[in-house]
């Protein structure tokens, strides 16, 4: 009896083998005759089609992929016990930073595995006082979120907004925080957002597009946004508008009330240039008119605070790596500016700057660490707040007449502790630690310089479990961004923790594109010179092998929105270098990509098809133009929301049909996409630990990952 059931289990494990070996049969996908002439380059587009997220076609087909996904996945043996392990490391409690808004501390918490975190209130830090908000109250599933909140001067109102499904078309609404009752106020949805509110309380300043026909959130463009103050009682339809240009459709706008409510400062953008122009109202006199103080478009201005005429700027204008000056308004030019703080020496950056109490806290970035220094408002020095490892130090928010601030330090294996800092005496206390099943002493966590193709050097953060041998065999994730100015800090994940406590090598390169050197790097992997972004991370990868942390077979890549992208370009260029991808609401069709919503604002920093020189760089490096027919590509597992209206689906549904009908191999492309889900922002913490044990499973199958035995109890 026993050899006929041991026959029956070895013939059930073949069979299961044959099964995970035999080639992928994936959902038959139309073709159409769609072709475009670009400046007379003809490009096809067959799959167009499945730009249409209202179609019952393409419902049907996101319902085929997702069913073949879902098969593969479910079949890997380790998926449970990976899931199993991120909810027990998820199910910590986490708080946020408090504010300060008149008597009362705001925070949010979360007490381990809510699928939202809850905003509480309290006069007194000691006590956790009640709840204002509890998202999790207003869906079964926890996919309504709360975005924004602004609270008024004396903390009597907030305006807060609520969005559905990761959206970032949101509703707006008022709330008296005394008793948690909602006034009448309230807004249609769409990309409102509230800036600030009048120092007394009577209403706030906010911006707002042209609302879109119904059903058409992921194919119309959004432009002619307009800063407008609303009454606290009226109707939205009465708010006036305080500016607006019409002569400047791509202008966006943001606004501010100084502290000592004499002023409305509002911030013009365009597209994610990292410059603007600065505009002011004198809010004592009824009726006056906006005019400009930094009109010249040359840098980013950023109004920290203000004496009666006097404003204290953080600025790059004049200065790539940024300072902070003061800028008295009978002569807001350059020349007449009064240094307080100056640029940064060699690659040293004045990343942020914040101004509570008189005191400045400045983040240097040093070879994409953060520094904190503080300084009085004349610039000297004061003291500098050093964190306790290599890690990132955040927080230091505040107004002028605090006397506290909290901040946060965090590591790829330290989860994150919120200090409170005493501006009377200057010292830190830890004000919250969390308790996670985490030995900090078990873990190695450095950060390595490597050589790109053109031999500039770029940092990289490396994390694993000490004793790790380099022979080349330790499967790897290598993590990268690389653009729109914005920079990779260490951060504690317990995705991450689970990652390592796999076996696995955690790898966050900060590639160019980001602002881990000021506004030359950034420039340096954007438009003309996005493929240094690409080559960078494909020098990050051939250092890893070349430093026996990996190898090819046992090396995955990841990135999410411009990080997919990055992803999507390196697998296509270097197919042969990757042992899987994980590419994220990717922006993959990079000759469309500005006919969706807030799309065309990316122009700045991708250029755009609309030009014979914009075309031209971009079909060099699109991951959906740039497949090709016979092609081995690594394994593949593309993700994505059914309703992102920021970057649509249909980049990521198009790539991956194409994929599928390229490849050669046996090797798996496939799509996961996630229904009632956008870009990623508000997921419920269930849906993220599904997401991810998915992601996870799919590489160890795929890295051929042995797990160690203990993480399979």
């Amino acid at each position: 009896m026993t050899c006929i059931r041991s026959r029956a289990c070895a013939l059930a494990l073949a069979a299961t083998a044959l099964m995970a070996q035999a080639p992928l049969t994936y959902p038959a996908t139309r073709k159409a005759d769609v072709v475009d002439n670009y400046f007379g380059t003809k490009v096809a587009d067959p799959y167009r089609w499945l730009e249409d997220d209202h179609s019952a076609e393409t419902a049907a087909w996101v319902e085929a992929e997702n069913k073949v996904t879902r098969a593969y996945l479910d079949q890997i043996p380790e998926r449970k016990a990976i899931e199993a392990r991120m909810t027990r490391l998820w199910n910590y409690e986490k708080y946020g930073a408090p504010s300060k808004h008149g008597k009362y501390y705001v925070y949010s918490y979360n007490s381990g595995l809510q699928n939202q975190a809850v905003v509480y209130l309290t006069e007194r830090l000691e006590e956790k006082g009640r709840v204002l908000f509890d998202p999790n109250a207003l869906s079964q599933d926890g996919t309504v979120a709360l975005g924004g909140l602004r609270f008024s001067e004396d903390g009597a109102f907030v305006a807060y907004s609520l969005s559905k499904g990761g959206s970032d078309v949101s509703t707006w609404k008022v709330r008296t925080v005394a008793t948690g009752a909602d006034l009448l106020d309230a807004f249609p949805a769409g990309r409102m957002a509230v800036n600030d509110w009048a120092k007394d309380g009577s209403g706030f300043y906010y911006t707002d597009y042209p609302k879109v026909a119904a059903g058409k959130a992921l194919t119309a463009v959004y432009k002619n946004q307009k800063l407008f103050f609303h009454k606290l009682g009226d109707p939205a339809g009465k708010d006036a508008v305080v500016y607006e240009r019409p002569d400047q459709p791509d202008w966006g706008f943001g606004a501010q009330v100084t502290d000592d409510g004499h002023w409305l400062v509002i911030f013009q953008r365009q597209g994610t240039e990292r410059k603007n122009r600065v505009f002011l109202k004198d809010l004592r006199k009824a009726g006056s008119p906006v005019v400009p103080l930094f009109d010249k478009y040359d840098g980013s201005y950023s109004i920290l605070g203000n004496d009666g005429d006097t404003f204290y700027v953080h600025t790059d204008a004049g200065a790539p790596r940024h300072r902070i000056v003061a800028v008295e308004l009978k002569d807001p030019s350059p020349k007449a500016w009064r240094a307080i703080v100056p640029e940064g020496k060699g690659r040293d950056v004045l990343a942020g700057a914040d101004l509570f109490g008189n005191t400045l806290a400045i983040t240097w970035k040093v070879d994409a660490l953060n520094v904190v220094k503080l300084y009085d408002l004349k610039g000297r020095f004061l003291k500098e707040i050093k964190p306790e490892g290599l890690g990132n130090l955040s927080g230091f928010n505040g107004r002028r007449q605090d006397t506290e601030t909290f901040y946060t330090f965090t590591s790829y294996n330290q989860p994150p502790t919120l200090y409170r800092y005493d501006l009377k005496t200057g010292k830190s206390t830890v004000f919250r630690q969390p308790k996670v099943d985490i030995k900090p002493a078990e873990y190695e966590v450095k950060e390595v310089f490597y050589p790109s193709k053109d031999g500039t050097k770029v940092p990289m953060f490396l994390a694993y479990k000490k004793g790790l041998k380099l022979d080349g065999t330790n499967p790897t994730l290598l993590y990268a961004y690389g653009g729109f100015n914005i920079a990779q800090s260490p951060g504690y994940s317990p995705i991450s923790q689970v990652w390592m406590e796999m076996g696995g090598v955690y790898a966050v390169a900060c590639l160019r594109g980001g602002s881990e050197y000021g506004k030359e790097w950034w420039e340096a992997g954007k438009r003309e010179k996005k493929q240094n972004v690409f080559d960078d991370f494909i020098a990050a990868a051939e250092w890893l092998i070349s430093q026996k942390y990996t190898s090819t077979p046992r090396l995955a890549i990841q990135g999410g929105s411009n990080g997919g992208l990055l992803v999507g370009a390196c697998m296509t260029q270097r197919p042969d270098l990757f042992g899987a991808a994980l590419p994220a609401v990717g922006v993959m069709d990079m000759l469309r990509y500005h006919t969706f919503t807030i799309g065309w604002m990316w122009k700045s920093d991708y250029m755009s098809s609309d030009t014979p020189e914009g075309f031209a760089n971009l079909i060099k490096y699109s991951p959906l133009h740039n497949l090709k027919p016979g092609v081995k590509y690594p394994p593949t597992l593309v993700t994505t929301g059914d309703h992102d209206d920021r970057v649509v689906p249909a980049h990521s549904h198009k790539f991956i049909a194409t994929l599928q009908a390229d490849q050669a191999g046996s090797a798996p492309v496939l799509t996961r996409i996630e229904t009632n889900a956008g870009h990623g922002a508000g997921k419920p913490t269930r849906k993220l630990i599904a997401e991810r044990a998915d992601l996870w499973a799919f590489l160890v199958k795929n890295l051929h990952m042995k797990l160690p035995s203990g993480f399979l109890q």
